[in-house]
């Protein structure tokens, strides 16, 4: 009996030798890869269409091999199908499955295709597809942040430079301050697509497409926004995951930002919010302790998505051109990143939309030294030049602390004392509702200036 062929691999044709198992097991990335299968199956049928234009396949081939393609797509969506030892990654996958489906014509798909160029489409559709998600959770959250701003602008409470208390603010205006960081990420996210949005399919192993394949039909096909115009750069080019990974490092530092936040102000100590249950755990050894583990698990994941992007920058940044085996590094940090990234904005939602807020708590807080600049301003009025008044201020501030006194305490003739311009309406500067409300310019935290601010995150979801 003639001896059986043994099975060769898609580039098996050049080696007579054997693989070592532990060099199949390191070369192999269908086990993170797979999870492109839908990308993988769209981006082929859209290419067995331009092989038709071209005239590598008749109608009849196309049909059966979209068919066949459909066919395997259906498998990966119903957990049916099954992988293959020499399974190297998807598109092999893919093709191993097509070519069991429908024989030999499976073999016509890849002509002139080559991995390098389907890989690069491939992540480019993916990703689109994941950025939508991840901006629906970024807008979510940044409308649970408007409308409970909305709805809790009475709730008055210092305002911290350096964590020591300076002027009386709205939470409100805090809580927008965070929203607005959101905003120009939503904007930077936005701004990113068009970049992602670039196909590669045609560029082959990095030379350009041999048959002349229409590359802007592909494109409209695939819903892409432009085509690659140079193959070694489109075989190549991993910066949109790098510019993607930048992204989500910034945008999970205002996270955490807005999580240090929350949970400085839901210690004992300030006690202004409280988090619901469903976003705290408890101590397993004492038994009065909630711990805000979801701002924590928050605050920690910015380090991981930066991690992410520093490590595949560094797998970057000493390639040569076009494709190199350690581009297959970018899918395990972009897909680790894509999924924490848009957990994180549906886990902030929930913290935001379940937040007890105590408003009471908050203007206890408020001390009559915050209102030490009014004191300063009220003398600016009074035609005395900032840096005097400033002085002013802080002596009279001075003499409330070596009397144990709040700053309202003094008389008009402590007041006096310190400079001839204060009058009869000194104390009339002593609320903290009128500190506030007197700050009218835009961006400042009066009711006026925050309901602006509102109507413009608005506009921005509304974009």
């Amino acid at each position: 009996m003639a001896e059986q062929p043994t099975k060769q691999k898609l580039w098996g044709g050049r080696f007579t030798g054997k693989t070592d198992p532990l060099m199949h097991a390191f070369n192999q990335s269908l086990k993170y890869d797979q999870r492109m299968h839908a990308a993988d199956i769209c981006g082929s049928i859209a290419y067995a269409k331009s092989l038709t234009l071209v005239g590598i396949l008749n109608k009849d081939e196309e049909n059966k091999i979209i068919a066949g393609l459909k066919e395997v797509g259906k498998e990966w969506e119903d957990g049916k199908f099954e992988i293959k030892e020499d399974d190297e990654d998807i598109h092999t996958a893919n093709e191993r499955r097509l070519s069991e489906l429908i024989g030999p014509l499976g073999g016509k798909l890849h002509t002139g295709r080559s991995r390098n160029d389907q890989v690069a489409t491939d992540m480019r559709l993916w990703l689109l597809n994941e950025v939508r998600d991840v901006e629906d959770g970024l807008k979510g959250l940044i409308r649970v942040m408007v409308e409970r701003a909305d709805k809790e602008k009475d709730y008055l409470m210092p305002g911290y430079t350096h964590l020591q208390r300076g002027q009386p603010i709205r939470w409100s205006h805090l809580l927008l301050s965070h929203a607005f960081s959101f905003r120009s990420d939503l904007e930077r996210l936005q701004q990113l697509i068009p970049r992602i949005s670039v196909l590669p399919l045609g560029s082959g192993a990095l030379a350009g497409n041999p048959f002349v394949v229409d590359r802007d039909f592909l494109a409209k096909e695939l819903g892409f926004q432009s085509v690659s115009e140079n193959s070694l750069w489109g075989v190549g080019d991993r910066d949109f995951i790098v510019e993607f990974l930048m992204w989500g490092s910034l945008a999970m530092t205002h996270l955490s930002r807005l999580a240090e936040d929350l949970i400085i102000y839901s210690t004992a100590e300030f006690g202004f919010v409280t988090l619901s249950d469903a976003y705290s755990t408890g101590s397993s050894m004492m038994p009065q302790k909630k711990n805000p583990d979801s701002l924590e698990l928050l605050r920690g994941k910015s380090g991981r998505i930066f991690g992410n992007m520093a490590g595949f920058l560094m797998t970057l940044k000493g390639l040569p051109s076009t494709y190199n085996k350690d581009l297959q590094e970018d899918k395990e940090p972009l897909f680790d990143a894509v999924d924490n990234i848009s957990a994180s904005f549906k886990i902030a939602e929930g913290v935001i939309a379940t937040l007890e807020v105590h408003g009471e708590k908050m203007r206890q807080a408020l001390t009559m030294d915050v209102l030490a600049t009014d004191l300063a301003d009220y003398l600016v009025r009074k035609g005395i030049p900032f840096r005097e008044t400033h002085h002013i201020s802080g002596r009279a501030v001075a003499l409330a602390e070596s009397r144990k006194c709040q700053l309202n305490e003094l008389t008009l003739e402590d007041f006096k004392r310190l400079n001839e311009k204060f009058s009869n309406d000194i104390h009339d500067i002593f609320d903290f509702e009128a500190s506030v409300e007197r700050r009218q310019s835009i961006g400042g935290p009066s009711r006026k200036m925050v309901d602006r601010q509102i109507s413009v995150l608005r506009a921005a979801l509304e974009n």
